[in-house]
């Protein structure tokens, strides 16, 4: 297998980590009003991924840093070309951050509220345009014979990418309820799983519609098998949210969505962003990827401290493991407390 197959891999399996494990946290920020009625369920929703979304944020980090190293003209194309989505991304999910650190710095109502809608709308952003994004990536979008983006703004306002947006919304929203079925107790649980299969099922109307223009435009054999899978995971997510099996419900929306991105991935080989003008040059593995020198370098970064980071969030997680309740929040909340 030549190094740039192997890198497009890769990137693909941080964009796979990235949603799959990222999506809850939108999901569990966007929930913040409709599933918590006080403060002290809103720091409920907010500890459950207190531990684990900083950590969650380092996959985009570093698939940003790989399709850097690996595809500049990859890289640059995408930067240039979606320059207002991805900045709208980058300054909500930098709000999101601040408003973690900064709700409970201040004893006062009217401050957390604040911090509260600056979370909601911090993780609404990203999880509706990473889905517009992507949606182009696969359809395609008008780049020259020179590699270069020609299309303005509006052109990636397409009826095909918004359902893409809409998808991941749904998305996020039903497993980020899966999570929180899965990592609260008492009331909030009962909440959490009975918004999970309602939400779940438009995110299950949205999202086989999407798959299956996907396939249909732009799908191979590969990608189909992705799809269907993808489409069973969520189904069988469902189903067990609705028998209160709430590890097995997270599962299957954790699935759902790592297979789903996988296929777009296989829709999308080889190249990495297709042009849709009839003149003009496709971005592929080929003529975007950096030089062999580098890609092998790279390589054995990655084949050493890929690990070490698998090993380190994988214990995270097995340390925050816990279910947390109304119980285990104090009353009030120490200026000082992050």
């Amino acid at each position: 297998m030549e190094l740039t197959t192997v890198w497009f891999c890769l990137i693909a399996v941080l964009w796979i980590g990235y949603f799959a494990l990222e999506g809850f946290d939108f999901g569990v920020g966007m929930l913040l009003p409709v599933l918590a009625h006080d403060d002290r369920e809103r720091r409920v929703l907010i500890n459950t991924i207190g531990p684990v979304w900083d950590g969650n944020e380092v996959w985009l980090l570093v698939a940003g840093g790989a399709t850097f190293a690996a595809f500049p003209e990859w890289y640059a194309t995408l930067f240039s070309g979606f320059y207002l989505p991805l900045l709208l991304i980058l300054l909500a999910l930098i709000v999101r951050g601040l408003a973690f650190e900064y709700r409970a710095k201040r004893d006062d109502d009217e401050w957390r509220r604040r911090w509260d809608a600056a979370i909601v709308v911090g993780s609404f952003v990203p999880a509706l345009l990473w889905g517009v994004a992507f949606g182009n990536i696969v359809r395609g979008v008008p780049i020259d014979a020179d590699l270069e983006y020609v299309g303005g703004f509006f052109d990636l306002l397409n009826p095909y990418a918004l359902l893409g947006g809409l998808t991941t919304l749904t998305l996020f929203l039903t497993h980020g309820a899966m999570f929180l079925a899965l990592k609260t107790d008492g009331e909030i649980r009962e909440r959490a799983g009975a918004l999970a299969v309602r939400v779940g099922l438009a995110a299950a109307v949205c999202a086989v519609l999407f798959l299956a223009w996907t396939q249909v435009d732009t799908g191979t054999s590969a990608s189909a098998v992705a799809f269907v899978v993808a489409a069973l995971a969520l189904v069988a997510g469902l189903a067990a949210a609705v028998r209160r099996r709430e590890g097995w419900a997270f599962l299957g929306t954790f699935v759902a969505i790592a297979v789903a991105v996988a296929g777009l991935f296989l829709a999308l080989f080889p190249d990495v962003m297709p042009t849709s003008l009839a003149d003009g040059t496709s971005l592929t593995t080929t003529n975007a990827a950096s030089t062999p020198y580098t890609l092998t370098v790279m390589t054995w970064v990655a084949v050493f401290f890929t690990p070490l980071v698998l090993a380190y969030q994988g214990w995270t997680y097995w340390v925050f493991r816990k279910r947390i309740s109304v119980h285990h929040i104090p009353e009030t909340v120490p200026s000082s407390r992050a």
